[in-house]
């Protein structure tokens, strides 16, 4: 269970430019009036920690951090058999 990739959104309050962008490669933003939205998968903790950290770094203003529900899965396809 704790192997698979996490879904995130960051929600940063400014507009980030192509440039700054560039430091978030493993996410795809989102511009949402004058804040910007991250959202993308993340392999561990460790990971999240370290955009947090880029952030920072950045002097960023962090609004959100949200873990999103995995998408529902979809039951087996039926046999055909109906009891």
């Amino acid at each position: 269970m704790g192997d698979d990739p996490v879904l995130y959104q960051i929600r940063v309050g400014c507009h980030l430019g192509p440039t700054l962008l560039t430091a978030f490669p493993a996410f795809v933003p989102e511009q949402q009036g004058a804040e910007t939205v991250l959202t993308g998968l993340l392999p561990d903790t460790a990971a999240l920690f370290g955009v947090l950290a880029q952030i920072e770094a950045l002097r960023l203003d962090l609004l959100e951090v949200r873990r999103l529900a995995p998408a529902p899965a979809e039951p087996p396809p039926s046999n055909g058999d109906a009891p």
